[in-house]
């Protein structure tokens, strides 16, 4: 046999685009999914099919929720004057695992990266600054990014676009190493890092 049949072939070609997964890798995990019971692959299915049925993006701060607006923004117990930037919403909830903070937050979506053609409306700035010209006032921006250059250059981004707006611009402490990605960092390191942030 040359070639396996069209369904295993296509489904490693699927895999194949997933970050991280070369063909070979994506190959292991088709056969290994071949030796699953059916209730177990059919669970997965379905898992898979709620990520796009059920999944919404909030409209406010953009993490990935199952309701519009999401948990986050319509608790009433959260402090509505501070907003935390992040890049992604991985990063979201490395935070929240710290219980430290109490805000709102805005998911880039990314950071700049000129070399991957990632520009500033590429990301979610504009809407971050639409967020502060709302009647109900904010009195922080924290900016936590991770600090390697992409992160470094889209907090200068971010300072320049808040500036006119006199907002108070935090960054999160040097607790976190140069280099460093934030959906990897202990939640000690987190809060250390959240309790020394700085104005910008």
């Amino acid at each position: 046999m040359n070639k396996y049949p069209a369904s295993i072939s296509n489904l490693i070609t699927q895999f194949s685009k997933l970050p991280g997964l070369g063909p070979k890798s994506a190959e292991r995990l088709v056969f290994y999914l071949l030796k699953q019971p059916g209730e177990f692959l059919n669970n997965l299915a379905d898992n898979i099919n709620c990520l796009k049925n059920q999944i919404k993006i909030c409209q406010t701060c953009f993490n990935f929720s199952t309701k519009n607006p999401c948990e986050i923004c319509t608790d009433p117990k959260r402090d509505k004057c501070i907003i935390c930037v992040v890049a992604y919403p991985q990063d979201l909830l490395v935070i929240e695992k710290t219980g430290e903070y109490n805000g709102l937050y805005h998911v880039l979506d990314g950071v700049l990266n000129p070399l991957e053609n990632i520009t500033p409306d590429k990301i979610r700035i504009k809407e971050l600054v639409n967020r502060l010209k709302n009647p109900k006032k904010i009195k922080e921006i924290i900016i936590a990014l991770n600090p390697d250059i992409e992160g470094e250059s889209t907090t200068l981004y971010l300072t320049r676009q808040l500036k006119p707006y006199k907002v108070k611009t935090t960054r999160l402490a040097k607790g976190l190493p140069t280099g460093a990605d934030l959906e990897y960092a202990d939640a000690i390191t987190v809060t250390d890092a959240l309790k020394g942030r700085r104005e910008v």
